[in-house]
């Protein structure tokens, strides 16, 4: 008897790169809900210091984990105009 598993093997393949290759895509930083520091900085474009007077003027909330800032995504897309997405919590 002679079983040719090669054309299952080839789709086996194929589904499995593609599987893969989504799973490595680099995640964009306003998809995640709760974005640190540096990411906001980045998004916004602005200094550090800037950032702490957005928090501490009231513009921008955040939460404190341990010694690490978090900011709801939604917020910083609020800041630049972009519509809120749905998601959980931290």
């Amino acid at each position: 008897m002679n079983i040719d598993i090669t054309e299952d093997l080839r789709l086996f393949r194929s589904e499995l790169v593609a599987e893969l290759k989504e799973l490595l895509q680099p995640q964009q930083p306003h998809s995640k809900m709760w974005l640190r520091s540096s990411e906001v900085r980045k998004m916004l474009s602005i200094s550090p210091g800037t950032l702490q007077n957005l928090r501490v003027n009231g513009t921008l909330r955040y939460q404190k984990v341990g010694g690490t800032m978090f900011y709801k995504s939604d917020d910083i897309n609020q800041m630049l105009g972009e519509k809120p997405s749905k998601g959980g919590g931290l």
